[in-house]
């Protein structure tokens, strides 16, 4: 039985998957080649390469340079493609998204898509729990589709679709003229250590972190 040769892009400025990451590996350390990278341009002669948390558009030689090029987006594409899917749709008060693996392409989030599935939320989940749900979808999107390489199909986007700009510290101000509870979903996507939420008032700035009792 041939062994695949994956690899992994990660992003040092946005490395929340590392560790779930490594913890995948070691799972399948028996039956892949895997290795790490944060540069793109190390990257060469992979049968698989998996980009994930990556914030800056890669460059054609990536996909040049190696033979099949995947990542992981939150929408139902080509709806929301671009930053922070799974934000913008908690915002909007959405506790079903779109979870969709899909292959690299020159246009951002416009590639085929290789798996989809859901991820379900009950609405009190705080970033934390966010961000572990969204983890666990997304290796059981990346286990099931390495599980069947080279045997798989690739689904065309249709429709129209939308692009979301990237959010900053600045987005998790709270508008203190709303409720705690339509303040809610703003604060539940905030991070209490990198970007927590905060409000202005009377030339002041003030910080709130928001956890579960």
């Amino acid at each position: 039985m041939k062994i695949y040769k994956i690899a992994f892009l990660l992003d040092k400025s946005n490395n929340w998957l590392e560790k779930d990451t490594k913890d995948f590996i070691k799972f399948y350390k028996k039956k892949y080649s895997f290795k790490i990278f944060y540069e793109y341009k190390k990257i060469k002669k992979f049968d698989i390469v998996i980009c994930l948390g990556n914030t800056t558009i890669l460059k054609s030689k990536l996909l040049n340079n190696n033979k099949l090029n995947i990542t992981v987006h939150e929408s139902n594409l080509p709806k929301d493609k671009g930053f922070s899917p799974v934000q913008y749709q908690i915002i909007k008060d959405k506790n079903i998204i779109h979870i969709c693996l899909i292959e690299l392409d020159k246009k951002v989030d416009s590639g085929d898509i290789l798996e989809s599935s859901k991820i379900f939320f009950k609405g009190n989940e705080l970033y934390d729990e966010i961000r572990n749900l969204q983890s666990k979808k997304t290796f059981q999107l990346i286990k099931k589709f390495v599980d069947k390489y080279p045997n798989f199909k690739r689904k065309k986007q249709i429709g129209k679709s939308n692009f979301l700009k990237r959010r900053y510290p600045k987005d998790s101000e709270l508008n203190i003229n709303k409720t705690i509870k339509e303040n809610f979903n703003l604060l539940r996507i905030n991070n209490n250590k990198e970007w927590p939420s905060f409000f202005k008032f009377r030339g002041t700035t003030y910080i709130i972190k928001l956890y579960k009792k």
